[in-house]
């Protein structure tokens, strides 16, 4: 449970966390690290298992690995005269910078720090270095606030006169260790402790137990690290920093974090310890002053940066220290980087030869592609944190608070910037979202209605922001004390769920360069085609521009919103006899054509997927309190009897659960005059553009079957209408495809019979989740979802991660059942989960042939999509 730093590698990272394996592999390569040795994250889970306490055991191999340390550096723990001194640092084994807990110069104690001043001839010194562990003992391993010691050190140099620690003589150090050690009594009931081997066993102890402190917990929550994989605790010989100005600690990266620049970057210290760098209580000099102030040591550091650079292929974070002259690393681990810096050192590296194009790809984060893709926020100016919700839609947006689709659309005529804000929204809304700047919702999920159309429109959304209120009679937000009026400017961060007051400056997004080399080689290299997700002609361009190979989903009810299509659309509605309801969806042809015929055009050789309309019909009528309102008020009789006929409506179209009522294929079997409108408007729309020359490729998508017979049914309905309108003679008649949306668990379970009637089928992964699961989505991330997360009943969100256990089991055995019935059936998916990594990855093992996403997230499916082709060889490679 306990190697040396000679018997470890870079290879057992698991075992001895990132810091120890590091330590061992630069010791072995020669570089100048102090010796010590690292107890395992085994003996830590070991520690956890018999209730926070080390076995003795554990405490026999730490005492005879710190005997070794002895004979090593020919000085003694608690010695006298000649005192060893040891740093007790954790080291998790996937990095966790400053969440865990570190304690310095241990072994010292009333006896050794007078051995410590006589051996250095340093007493001022060697008591600096007393006061610093009893500061940091007392707060890691006693558990007292930070606050209590600095209190104590700032009043010290007041009365002194020190403006900084060097300023303070031995005698005033002195005087602090006895406040010290009286405040330690009078907390905690007991004195600091002089037997330096129970100090080390208490440092140990309160290192392993920091693994599961608050702020590591929440890090690790964030960035999905296990929280079983405990911590490595690293032991190592002091060397110090704070001896005279011949000495000095800091931190470099062997490039620049921000930029990716082939510089040194970093900061340090003359006559200081690590933690002096950290606390902001003196201002560091530039790395780069370094080479003026000690330019041997600059030579050294630059050496050792380019030589872990090349051993680890990657940029390194070191932290040093300059003892009397000679130069010690005590540290390096993969440095953290911006995403535009992961982007750059990705692609200078394999121009560098350092490392190949798939090594790069894997590099490359989700998130850092988001954080390109999006304007997102000056992080140095957010002041006033309202409140926090989902994430919904990466970037961020400023605004005025609006609190209905109509005034967003209004404010926006007249040149203001808005954010809408709403309880919820609906199909109906979707003008005022498109008006906004960003979305904001106090209920709903990931998935919800305005989540799923904002990314679709790459606009900043947050859901589910259950931290406000918002009363839209009186029109406005409350967050805790604040209070935010219509008017008032607001802040969102659709990428961290963050509510904030005020207008934050914005940083814009940028296609660099080095992105488009990476998709680039992402594409030279993936096998799954990139579609996307787009309602319109425009977002079907930013879609192509990002390189979308097709549209995998246009969502034609998207269409029917702006206020000259919603009242016809209310009027096919509100119709009584099949005449009247022909009448209004001949008004609606011409626009529904006008759509497509924009689309087929911005994707000109590409296939486009359009989906018939899909919503519950009550959708596009208003809600019945506000029609019941607008009734009250009313004084003309025609308007009265309006407004009744469309309550009778709303009230004849209630569902108690609409989401598996009377909507897709139902709609189109019960009134299959408004599936003939849009299949009319589709093949006039291809044949219009046919004759401009534009190669279309249109693909009609039948939505919520659930039987063979309901699709067998509609394609009949296309086939007669494709004749009808494209005629046998028209050259590409043939070109279309008609499939459906796998999105009932009877379809995945029927699919080789449906397929008898399908060219492809496109699995919508929203709500064949819900179906499969028995979750409302906008409920369930609401409500008891983050409880499950949080309490580990769920590994993940099912609504962001495709749940591949359940519900891609059905995918699978549907994939596998309809290309026994058509071998060459095309499949997909279209859902949000098109746009997830680790989604994206079971798409390719199960050999879709696309996935289709949000237009904003096409660059990082093709990155994905490669990423799973490279890890699937590499797995075939190890068979």
């Amino acid at each position: 449970m306990v190697y040396g730093l000679t018997e470890g590698n870079a290879s057992m990272k698991a075992l001895l966390g990132g810091k120890g394996a590091n330590l061992a592999e630069m010791t072995r390569s020669g570089l100048p690290v102090p010796q010590g040795f690292t107890i395992t994250t085994e003996a830590c889970r070991a520690f956890f298992r018999s209730g926070n306490r080390i076995e003795d055991e554990l405490l026999a191999q730490i005492q005879s690995a710190l005997h070794k340390l002895e004979e090593e550096t020919g000085q003694q723990l608690g010695d006298s005269e000649s005192p060893l001194l040891v740093s007790v640092r954790s080291g998790s084994v996937t990095s966790m910078p400053g969440m865990m807990d570190t304690i310095l110069n241990l072994g010292l104690n009333d006896d050794t720090v007078l051995g410590l001043a006589a051996s250095t001839g340093n007493e001022r010194f060697a008591y600096d270095c007393y006061r610093r562990l009893i500061q940091m003992f007392g707060n890691v391993v006693l558990g007292i606030e930070s606050y209590h010691f600095e209190h104590q050190l700032h009043r010290l140099k007041k009365n002194a006169g020190a403006e900084l620690d060097q300023d303070v003589t031995a005698e005033g150090w002195k005087n602090l260790i006895a406040s010290y050690k009286s405040c330690i009594k009078l907390k905690t009931g007991r004195d600091f402790p002089q037997q330096v081997h129970e100090q080390l066993k208490l440092a140990v102890e309160a290192v392993f137990k920091s693994w599961n402190n608050n702020r590591a917990r929440i890090y690790r929550n964030i960035h999905h690290i296990p929280h079983d994989q405990g911590t490595a605790v690293n032991v190592q010989r002091m060397v110090f920093g704070n001896k005279g100005d011949d000495c000095g600690t800091g931190v470099v990266f062997t490039r620049n974090p921000s930029t990716g620049d082939n510089e040194l970057f970093g900061e340090y210290l003359v006559n200081a310890q690590g933690e002096d760098v950290v606390a902001g209580v003196r201002t560091p000099h530039s790395i780069a002053a370094l080479k003026l102030a000690m330019p041997v040591i600059y030579e050294q550091l630059a050496q050792v940066c380019k030589r872990l650079e090349r051993h680890y292929k990657d940029m390194q974070d070191i932290e040093f220290t300059v003892e009397s002259g000679k130069l010690f690393v005590l540290q390096t681990r993969t440095g953290k980087r911006n995403a535009q810096a992961a982007l750059k050192l990705a692609v200078d590296f394999v121009k560098e030869g350092l490392i190949s194009r798939e090594d790069a790809l894997q590099r490359i984060e989700p998130s850092h592609l988001d954080q390109l893709l999006h304007r997102r926020i000056d992080e140095s100016k957010v002041l006033d944190l309202l409140a926090v919700g989902l994430p919904a839609s990466p970037g961020a947006a400023i605004g005025v608070a609006v609190f209905d689709a109509d005034s967003a659309a209004e404010w926006k005529r007249s040149g203001r910037q808005v954010i809408l804000i709403r309880p919820e929204t609906t199909p109906e809304d979707i003008h005022g979202l498109l008006a906004s700047e960003g979305v904001l919702t106090s209920r709903g999920g990931m998935t919800s209605h305005a989540a799923v159309v904002a990314r679709g429109m790459g606009k900043p959304c947050v859901c589910g922001c259950e931290g406000v209120h918002i009363d839209l009679e009186a029109r406005r937000m409350i967050a805790g004390e604040n209070v935010i009026e219509e008017g008032d400017w607001i802040t969102l961060d659709g990428a961290s769920g963050r509510v904030i007051k005020g207008a934050v400056p914005l940083r814009e997004a940028a296609v660099t360069a080095e992105l488009l080399q990476m998709l680039e080689w992402a594409d030279d290299i993936r096998k799954l085609g990139v579609y996307a997700n787009a309602d319109n002609p425009e977002d079907a361009e930013t879609a192509r521009s990002f390189g979308a190979e097709g549209i995998g989903l246009c969502r034609t009810e998207h269409m029917f919103f702006a206020p000259v299509r919603l009242a016809a659309m209310q009027r096919m509605i509100m119709a009584d006899a099949k005449d009247e309801r022909q009448s209004a969806l001949d008004e609606l042809l011409p626009m529904q054509q006008s759509d497509f015929e924009g689309i087929f055009q911005a994707m000109d050789g590409l296939p486009v997927t359009i989906r018939l309309l899909d919503p519950p019909l009550h959708e596009f009528l208003p809600k019945i309190n506000e029609l019941q309102r607008k009734l009250e008020n009313a004084f003309r009789t025609e308007e009265k009897i309006q407004l009744a006929q469309m309550i009778r409506k709303v009230q004849t179209l209630h569902e108690s659960n609409p989401m598996l009522g009377w909507r897709g294929c139902r709609l189109g079997i019960v009134y299959p005059e408004i599936y003939a409108m849009q299949i009319e408007a589709i093949f006039k729309a291809a044949s219009a553009c046919m004759d401009r020359g534009i190669s279309v490729h249109s693909e009609i998508m039948i939505p919520l079957i659930g039987h063979a017979s309901e699709l067998m049914r509609l394609r009949e309905l296309v086939d007669r209408i494709a004749e009808q309108v494209l005629r046998a003679d028209r050259k590409g008649a043939s070109g279309y495809k008609v499939g459906t949306m796998i999105e009932v668990p009877r379809a995945a379970l029927t699919a080789r019979q449906i397929a008898n009637h399908a060219d492809f089928f496109s699995f919508g992964t929203n709500d064949l989740t819900q179906m499969t699961l028995g979750y409302s989505r906008d409920d369930a991330e609401g409500k008891f979802l983050t409880h499950y997360l949080e309490h580990k009943v769920l590994a993940h969100n099912p609504f962001q991660a495709l749940d591949t256990e359940g519900v891609g089991q059905l995918i699978e055995m549907a994939v596998t059942a309809g290309r026994s019935a058509k071998p060459s059936l095309k499949t997909g998916i279209c859902g949000e989960h098109g746009g997830d990594k680790a989604s994206i990855a079971f798409c390719h093992e199960i050999g879709l042939d696309y996935v289709s996403c949000s237009p904003y997230r096409v660059p990082m499916a093709r990155i994905a999509a490669a990423q799973a082709a490279i890890e699937q060889r590499h797995r075939a490679e190890l068979v």
